[in-house]
């Protein structure tokens, strides 16, 4: 895209400055997330890699008939966002109690973030999350043949990349495609109008060379679906992602391509915790739960 003005890109991505009451909306995920720790069986911090950023948590999907983890359960990888320089895995717990719910095991990967990391390297860890979970949920009573992703913001970002994943270059003996489908919230799949937006910058540092290198947009389009959704209440660019998600990757990568109607950049994670909510109808027909 040409140079745009950099005010408006900064009031078109910061979407916590639109949002004055964002510390109260965080808190409750805290509180809810704690909640969630302290009802359910999880084990936490469990190792995918060397770096101490290279942690995931996992919520084995709950037996609605008899205690213990339900043999054979979908997995559902929630990658959160933060502009992949900040928010954490336990600050999104909130969003597993109900997929358990439903027979699904929740699995919430760490990585490390920027500026200390890339985003090419960010992009890395959260494959090799994927690998750890394909290679050992069955310990925890999940089905590797039954995994989707869902992301957040530059969640989803990174979950459109692990769409195209090489895996065979990740991990020997993958298939070529292990992955059901992913879910993508609010997400960001052009990066050029990210690394012209001057209250990222420091942090980012993209190029005009990583920016290629990491727009999913712009990838071959992959086998397996992405389903794009979007706050109505966000900026006019956050909609204009994901549309061009579903423009450049076509109606058979990306089935579905909707707004939701009143959410802005952060209620609309709650419609995916939200067993009556849009998003979670739409990662259990990943799952195929439903």
């Amino acid at each position: 895209m040409a140079l745009a003005d950099p005010a408006w890109l900064d009031a078109e991505y910061n979407a916590r400055a639109a949002i004055p009451d964002h510390p109260a909306i965080f808190e409750r995920w805290r509180a809810a997330s704690e909640l969630a720790r302290s009802q359910l069986p999880c084990e936490l911090d469990v190792a995918y890699g060397a770096d101490p950023a290279e942690r995931l948590d996992v919520f084995p999907a709950g037996d609605r008939t008899a205690q213990g983890a339900t043999a054979g359960a979908p997995v559902l990888v929630f990658v959160h966002g933060g502009y992949w320089r900040s928010l954490d895995k336990a600050d999104h717990h909130f969003i597993a109690p109900s997929f358990v719910a439903d027979g699904a095991a929740v699995v919430l990967p760490n990585y490390s973030l920027c500026p200390a990391a890339t985003i090419e390297q960010i992009a890395v860890q959260t494959a090799q999350a994927v690998v750890w979970v394909l290679q050992h949920i069955g310990e925890f009573g999940g089905d590797p043949s039954r995994v989707a992703l869902a992301g957040h913001s530059a969640g989803a970002h990174l979950v459109a990349m692990l769409l195209c994943c090489r895996w065979k270059d990740v991990a020997p003996g993958l298939p070529l495609q292990p992955l059901q489908g992913a879910l993508g919230v609010s997400g960001l799949y052009d990066l050029e109008p990210v690394r012209q937006a001057p209250f990222l910058a420091d942090d980012l540092r993209l190029t005009p060379a990583s920016v290629r290198r990491l727009s999913p947009a712009f990838f071959p389009r992959p086998k397996r679906p992405l389903y794009a959704v979007v706050g109505g209440d966000e900026s006019s660019e956050f909609r204009r992602q994901t549309q061009l998600i579903r423009d450049q990757w076509g109606p058979t990568s990306v089935p579905v391509c909707e707004t939701l109607v009143g959410q802005h950049h952060l209620s609309i994670v709650t419609s995916l915790a939200d067993p009556a909510g849009r998003l979670h109808d739409l990662a259990l027909r990943l799952l195929t739960l439903r």
